[in-house]
């Protein structure tokens, strides 16, 4: 239970390094599991439960700092985060350097030691701890089906890491229910669980297949657009 999750991303991080590209991977999946997992153990430290589930967030809090490394070493060159350029608001988990991501947890981890030491006491605040940190991870697979959509291929996104998803949601899903888990636990891991069947079925569907055409994200589109307009040089998209 403590391993096994961590451990998914093995094989989709050897891809990455393999191939030389990130292409196909969200990197907003390890935005998800990085906050989710901090605050996870913060909520731990509010409502003790299984030890086994603590070391699995604290294993996954350093599984997923190396992806995000592995995925920001070999992001495609036509991303407008490779040089700089983003159209989110404060260009949130788009940010060209990877010491820019560690500052973020870092202050993330301040502010809720904060929080757990004026709050911690208080049961409202305890269990609104716990369903935020859940509900984040079990939102887990929709930014990798959103991408799957977009590109209408699974090309980039590995077959084990779709298994691991599949066969350890549903593993802890029971196991949280057998173990009388927090109701967090147990709502949320549902919830996750219907969304790796909907990725299923999308593999079904589109196939993992190379797209068609290379395609980029809106917010890549628009910020491409206003560097042209800038006269800065933009990356050319390769085509197959």
């Amino acid at each position: 239970m403590a391993v096994g999750p961590p451990l998914v991303y093995a094989d989709q991080a050897a891809s990455i390094v393999r191939k030389k590209d990130s292409t196909g991977f969200s990197r907003d999946v390890c935005a998800i599991l990085l906050i989710a997992n901090v605050m996870r153990c913060f909520f731990w430290i509010g409502n003790r439960f299984e030890t086994a589930l603590l070391v699995q967030s604290l294993l996954m809090i350093a599984a997923q700092l190396g992806l995000l490394y592995i995925c920001i070493h070999y992001r495609p060159a036509n991303r407008p985060d490779s040089y700089g350029g983003s159209t989110r608001p404060f260009s949130f988990w788009q940010w060209p350097l990877y010491r820019t991501y560690l500052e973020f947890l870092a202050a993330l981890c301040l502010v809720l030691t904060i929080l757990v030491l004026i709050l911690g006491q208080m049961n409202w605040f305890v269990n609104t701890l716990g369903f935020v940190a859940l509900g984040l991870e079990s939102t887990l697979p929709i930014p990798q089906l959103i991408s799957n959509y977009k590109q209408k291929s699974l090309y980039g996104f590995r077959a084990s890491t779709l298994i691991g998803w599949i066969g350890g949601d549903g593993f802890k899903t029971g196991y949280f229910f057998w173990q009388g888990s927090p109701i967090q636990f147990q709502a949320c891991a549902i919830f996750q669980l219907s969304i790796d069947v909907a990725i299923v079925v999308q593999r079904l569907v589109y196939g993992s297949a190379p797209p068609a055409f290379a395609l980029t994200d809106d917010d890549d589109i628009e910020e491409a657009l206003r560097l042209a307009e800038e006269g800065e040089d933009i990356p050319e998209t390769p085509r197959p």
